[in-house]
């Protein structure tokens, strides 16, 4: 496991080097807060001590670069007495931990065990969540197959994405593999559903409220924004937001500022934002129902989920995905080839959900297997 020491203090950086090589870790040394960076640019570390009080840059400045670099590693602030109020601080920006000097070696020690856990079952999570995610994307096709180049080509950055697409055609899917996929995969996904939340309350869901700002705000809350602050929020059905809420939406994209509901204080924000909408947007402009400068603030890059009636040759293997999702193995169920056929010439207006639940239906009111007759007798074809 690699270690990096970031500090202006021979003395400390020798000690501390020391100590973590006899115990068989492999270690880098920097004099300061940018030597640190160069090497954080050049090596991979697991595990990175940083002092506070440093010349030029300081400890809480090489943090705040670290985490915009959106790195794995498990920061540890090396704090002197004077420091503890800025190492809980560093906390709660981001560091795993502090150790106080002079350092004792145990402490150490502690603390990079379990610094070291962290980061690998971080990594594990992170592998995990890819790979679960990838698994949902379902299908081979022509138009599955660019979504995916353009998920692996799009994710890495920090573009706003517009998802368009019909309901049930995996709009939030799209979404979440691109923030799996993306720097932000360790912190926040937030999804914001527009069309389910009452007009009057969109303002303070987005971006929360002050206690006593209107009649039943008890206590003070915070927004999505808020909530999503350092990873991504998925504003789903953003066709159907109010004017006013554009309003204050494209102010935050703009300044990356928002201000409560019943406040005038500036709170900043880093979030990343995805919307999806199954609405013609260029037409909801062209009625005055949605503003066109947030459009082009969205869709810095479009993603359009195809329907299912585009991807038929996807049905078969959605079908076997949707068995395994409500059978569990102990008695085995199958469509026979004829079913199959029948269900990849149907229209399908609802999508992949509409597939999803006539899967369902088939599974309680089918034979075994599910045959030609089952769905003509079952499903509207």
């Amino acid at each position: 496991m690699k270690v990096l020491i970031i500090d202006d203090e021979r003395a400390i950086r020798n000690s501390l080097g020391e100590i973590l090589a006899d115990e068989g870790y492999e270690v880098d040394t920097a004099e300061d807060g940018a030597a640190g960076l160069q090497q954080v640019e050049k090596e991979k570390y697991d595990v990175i001590f940083c002092d506070i009080k440093m010349p030029g840059m300081d400890g809480v400045e090489v943090l705040g670069k670290l985490t915009e670099m959106g790195l794995d590693s498990a920061v540890v602030m090396i704090s002197g007495h004077a420091d503890i109020d800025t190492a809980v601080e560093c906390i709660k920006m981001g560091a795993f931990d502090f150790v106080q000097k002079p350092l004792d070696l145990n402490r150490i020690l502690i603390t990079i065990k379990n610094a070291s856990e962290r980061v690998s079952l971080t990594s594990q999570n992170k592998a995990l969540k890819k790979k679960v995610y990838g698994a949902d994307m379902i299908g081979d096709s022509a138009p599955m197959q660019l979504i995916r180049e353009m998920i692996a080509k799009v994710a890495p950055t920090d573009a706003r994405v517009l998802i368009t697409g019909p309901n049930g055609s995996g709009k939030e899917l799209v979404a979440r593999n691109l923030h799996q996929l993306s720097q932000r995969s360790a912190m926040p996904f937030v999804e914001v559903n527009c069309a389910a939340i009452p007009s009057e309350l969109i303002e303070s869901e987005l971006f929360g409220h002050e206690k006593g700002s209107f009649t039943s705000a008890i206590k003070q809350h915070k927004g999505k924004f808020e909530q999503a602050d350092g990873g991504t929020l998925f504003l789903d059905e953003i066709g159907d937001m109010s004017l006013a809420a554009q309003a204050k939406v494209l102010r935050v994209l703009q300044e990356k500022k928002l201000s409560r509901v019943g406040s005038d204080k500036d709170i900043e924000v880093d979030v990343r934002v995805i919307a999806a909408t199954n609405k013609d947007l260029q037409a909801e402009i062209e009625k005055g129902n949605f503003r066109e400068d947030l459009y082009h603030r969205l869709s810095v890059i479009v993603v359009r989920v195809p329907s299912l009636d585009e991807r038929r040759d996807d049905i078969p293997r959605l079908i076997e995905h949707f068995l395994g999702k409500y059978t569990d193995g102990s008695k085995p169920r199958s469509f026979s080839p004829e079913a199959v056929k029948l269900l990849q010439e149907k229209h399908w207006p609802g999508n992949i959900r509409e597939l999803d639940n006539v899967v369902d239906r088939l599974l309680i009111l089918g034979g075994e297997p599910i045959s030609a007759s089952d769905v003509k007798t079952y499903v509207n074809l």
